[in-house]
């Protein structure tokens, strides 16, 4: 069965109630409707608790895909949900927020760096994408500039659908040379930051890039000849690797 993606449209709900449409003997608990993000296309799965009918909360440690369009909320293996039970989702929101400030502040890295992405991922402290760049060198210094500059320009992020045709004719809004935009359902999922980016993705991102915050570039390495590293943090976060 199929879980509805609540989180899609409504990523800023902290909490819903949902009901328990599938349970396994391994901690695993599916729901009809879900604000867990489960991990995918370097976002982390969200974590947070289910509240009991009775008031118990119980530790949602991961999510996960799951088959058919499910997604799996990995439990406390002691729990004892069962099926058609009314639960509450509550997110651990501040782990969340930050998952979305640094995915926009990812997009806005691609933006200052217009080269082709072989790799990324995304944390509630530190995010990193990896860059084809050739013989091009970075400047940190120019970066951090620059970022800071797109962040504040306060550009409105929205998200839209196209069909896959639409997609094959313009195979440059992809650019992720790593990871392909999922496809089966005949319509591909593209977030839009103002008029500075503009290309597929299925996670979760702030309403406008000025909430992101102070975001600095911690380190540039080598990854092989061609590929660069480029990690950044929060501007108030220690340590440079």
């Amino acid at each position: 069965m199929s879980t509805t993606l609540a989180f899609r449209d409504s990523p800023y709900a902290h909490e819903q109630t949902a009901t328990v449409v599938a349970v396994d003997g391994d901690g695993v608990v599916v729901t009809d409707s879900t604000i867990f993000y489960p991990h995918g296309g370097g976002q982390p799965g969200d974590s947070g608790v289910f509240v009991s009918a009775d008031g118990r909360e119980i530790a949602v440690v991961d999510t996960r895909k799951g088959e058919a369009g499910a997604v799996n909320h990995h439990l406390a293996a002691d729990h004892d949900l069962a099926v058609g039970e009314r639960i509450i989702q509550r997110l651990d929101w501040s782990r969340r927020h930050a998952h979305m400030r640094m995915h926009t502040a990812l997009h806005l890295l691609a933006v200052a760096i217009p080269h082709g992405v072989t790799g990324g991922s995304i944390g509630a402290e530190r995010g990193r994408l990896d860059f084809d760049l050739g013989d091009v060198t970075l400047d940190k210094a120019e970066l951090d500039a620059r970022l800071a500059t797109l962040i504040a320009a306060d550009y409105p992020v929205s998200t839209e659908w196209i069909s896959d045709a639409e997609l094959d004719a313009n195979p440059a809004l992809v650019r992720t040379m790593s990871v392909a935009p999922p496809r089966g359902v005949g319509e591909i999922r593209m977030v839009r930051i103002g008029d500075v980016d503009y290309q597929p993705c299925g996670g979760t991102h702030v309403a406008a890039t000025a909430e992101i915050g102070g975001v600095r570039v911690a380190s540039i390495k080598n990854r092989g000849a061609r590929n660069r590293r480029v990690t950044l943090v929060w501007d108030d976060a220690e340590g440079q690797s």
